[in-house]
């Protein structure tokens, strides 16, 4: 009996490599094809399958000045993507005993204004607080004024342009709509919770113990980024360098840059739950629910919890989360159940990361279900 059963799992065992190997560089690689190119932006890709890397690889270049090559080290703007990394923030202040998720925003700020009472830290968390949109109120202070020519504004200064509303879109938690302002916000909690600047904070507890050398939030004059990608956009049939615009230097909803090496890394931290367990991930896992209706996002309906979109795939649970800023877009895919991870960082904006990353997904998923 023992005999047969060693057999049956020898063969299972034998099966899923097969599987495996079905899905082959040379297939991935042809999905990217397009974008190979020693003169124009391009995109760096990471697969990881079962805890290892199956695919790194870059296409195109860093500049259009120096020419250099994409690859595993080039750190990209990661725009949107960097939600994640600032939940993941409150996650461990929370953690701390520094924070709690149903905290109204007042007793944090005590100067913000009264419609601030009724906004908790999991509202700006899950983007159901009702703030009104930063990049709108900031630009209506500069009209007719060429976005390059605008000054860039800060967290700080975030907060402080919503100190000056008297209220917000909503009523906090009866809707859903996407807040960068929330994650604006956030960024400022925690530096009123831990006491030291958001960039540090991230450093000092997620970038350093995961060993992530060469991840961190850009802040101009203070720091510089290594292996640095800029962003690109093609207008009139040329490429021109777009890498930062009014709202670049704010961080707490996109201003993280890192790299296919170090991003192998946090994919790694969020599966063996280095660095917050299990447990302590399930707020972050677990769709809102607004007290209005469904979330809606393209009048469709979407998942999301603290920092990632928790939309199936095709059948398959996923976690994911994209960004877009000027001449940036990124993606990260997570497939938990199917061990399977992919991201896709491009410094184009003609390039869809989403798109090509699920084609990606596709050659293993369909092999597996």
């Amino acid at each position: 009996m023992k005999t047969k059963l060693l057999t049956l799992l020898l063969a299972l065992a034998s099966l899923s490599l097969i599987t495996f190997a079905q899905v082959s560089s040379s297939q991935i690689d042809a999905i990217f094809a397009p974008l190979k190119s020693a003169s124009a932006p391009g995109v760096a890709v990471l697969v990881v399958r079962n805890g290892k890397t199956v695919f790194r690889h870059g296409y195109g270049v860093t500049d259009l000045r120096t020419l250099h090559a994409i690859d595993a080290k080039t750190n990209f703007r990661l725009a949107s993507f960097t939600k994640q990394f600032t939940a993941a923030c409150i996650m461990l202040l929370v953690r701390d005993g520094k924070l709690r998720y149903d905290e109204p925003l007042t007793d944090i700020f005590p100067e913000f204004p009264a419609y601030g009472r009724s906004i908790t830290v999991r509202n700006l968390l899950n983007h159901t607080s009702g703030l009104r949109d930063y990049g709108e109120l900031y630009m209506k202070q500069f009209p007719d004024t060429p976005p390059e020519k605008v000054p860039q504004i800060l967290d700080a200064g975030v907060l402080k342009l919503l100190e000056q509303q008297a209220d917000g879109e909503f009523a906090p938690g009866s809707k859903w709509e996407y807040s960068n302002s929330g994650y604006a916000v956030l960024a400022m909690v925690v530096e009123k919770a831990s006491g030291m600047g958001f960039g540090e904070f991230l450093h000092r507890r997620i970038f350093a113990p995961l060993r992530m050398k060469n991840t961190l939030a850009y802040e101009n004059g203070k720091n510089t980024v290594p292996y640095r990608a800029y962003g690109h956009t093609k207008e009139g049939g040329r490429w021109t360098e777009t890498d930062q615009s009014p709202t670049s230097a704010v961080l707490g909803d996109g201003g993280i840059y890192s790299s296919l090496d170090d991003l192998a890394k946090w994919d790694r931290a969020l599966r063996e739950h280095t660095l917050l367990s299990e447990a302590e991930m399930r707020p972050a896992l677990t769709a809102v629910q607004p007290t209005g209706g469904p979330a809606l996002m393209d009048s469709k309906p979407v998942g999301y919890g603290f920092g990632w979109f928790l939309d199936p795939y095709k059948g398959h649970e996923r976690m994911s989360h994209n960004g877009g800023t000027r001449g940036f877009r990124t993606t990260i895919q997570r497939f938990p159940e199917d061990k399977l991870s992919v991201i896709v960082l491009a410094n184009r904006l003609d390039a869809d990361p989403d798109a090509l990353a699920l084609q990606v997904a596709d050659l293993y998923l369909g092999s597996t279900k």
